[in-house]
């Protein structure tokens, strides 16, 4: 097939874990249902004050579309603090350490798109 489509109320959401009194974390997986052969992409939600963890991928380039509330991005070593509202893009080489946070008091969904595609991340100190 030359296209697919995956409407709002087809997403499935997994909850990432968290800790009990954290903020949580939702993740709407995409790549298998659209398709992708040589990227990846998800879309995120987390709620007010979810953070994810501080990570680097070694290849993947990411594309961070916020389509709505604030994300806080801590990016680089040290880390520097970006902000991006409904409608902005944040892009990180990889390589590049990053973390994402909601410090608003409304949701965050954002889009992020990688490549090429990677198993997984390394894990760094948040501190």
């Amino acid at each position: 097939m030359g296209f697919r489509v995956v409407r709002p109320d087809e997403l499935d959401w997994i909850t990432r874990p968290h800790e009990p009194d954290e903020p949580a974390r939702h993740v709407a997986e995409l790549s298998e249902p659209l398709g992708f052969a040589r990227t990846r992409g998800n879309i995120w939600r987390y709620e007010p004050g979810a953070a994810g963890r501080r990570h680097r991928h070694e290849e993947q380039e990411e594309t961070f579309v916020v389509l709505s509330g604030t994300l806080s991005m801590y990016v680089g070593d040290p880390p520097e603090r970006v902000d991006a509202t409904a409608g902005g893009v944040i892009h990180v080489e990889g390589g590049t350490p990053l973390q994402t946070a909601n410090h608003g008091d409304e949701d965050l969904v954002v889009y992020v798109y990688g490549a090429p595609p990677d198993e997984g991340a390394e894990v760094l100190d948040s501190s």
